[in-house]
């Protein structure tokens, strides 16, 4: 039997925060990043939006025996949807249209889960991989909450002092007026 695959664009992407060892990157077209808010959190997450021009990379790792309950049940928010990458089916997990609104105030993005994504992002593409990750991403007028010293996330993860410099440079460079 071969194991169906999943294509991960967020925390995913980071090794560090589940188990599935077959993994390899990945860039899949006619999508992009957003922060949303959903009806069941108070805090903004990413998901995968359709865009016909966008294009993102992330991980793709396979699901040992289709055993999808675990990363079902870490994906709860999300639904598990399909994408084609080299013609071969990938799940991907996307909060439904219906459920996703854009971010408010009320709703801020976890520095401690941005963290963990740049993480991986950074490990699996380089410094160039962390830029177009912020680039291929909308949504950052969210406003942050710093919750590195008490960690919120339940995947946080202890980053070096580069990494903690890395996001914090972007973030300064996105909340930048521009000319």
């Amino acid at each position: 039997m071969n194991d169906p695959f999943f294509f991960g664009y967020g925390s995913l992407v980071n090794r560090k925060t589940h188990d599935y060892e077959n993994c390899q990157t990945a860039t899949i077209s006619g999508w992009k990043r957003a922060w949303v808010r959903v009806p069941q959190r108070s805090l903004s997450i990413l998901t995968a939006v359709p865009n016909k021009g966008g294009e993102i990379s992330g991980l793709i790792a396979s699901v040992p025996n289709a055993d999808w309950a675990a990363l079902d049940k870490r994906e709860i928010q999300y639904n598990r949807g399909t994408v084609l990458i080299a013609e071969n089916p990938v799940a991907i997990y996307e909060i439904p249209l219906e459920n996703r609104g854009v971010p408010t105030d009320e709703n801020p993005i976890l520095l401690s889960y941005l963290d963990v994504v740049v993480q991986g992002y950074l490990h699996e593409f380089g410094e160039t991989g962390v830029q177009a990750f912020f680039e291929t991403t909308e949504n950052w007028h969210a406003p942050i909450l710093n919750d590195r010293a008490d960690p919120v996330y339940p995947r946080a993860q202890k980053l070096r002092k580069i990494e903690t410099e890395l996001v914090d440079w972007h973030l300064r460079a996105i909340a930048a007026p521009q000319p």
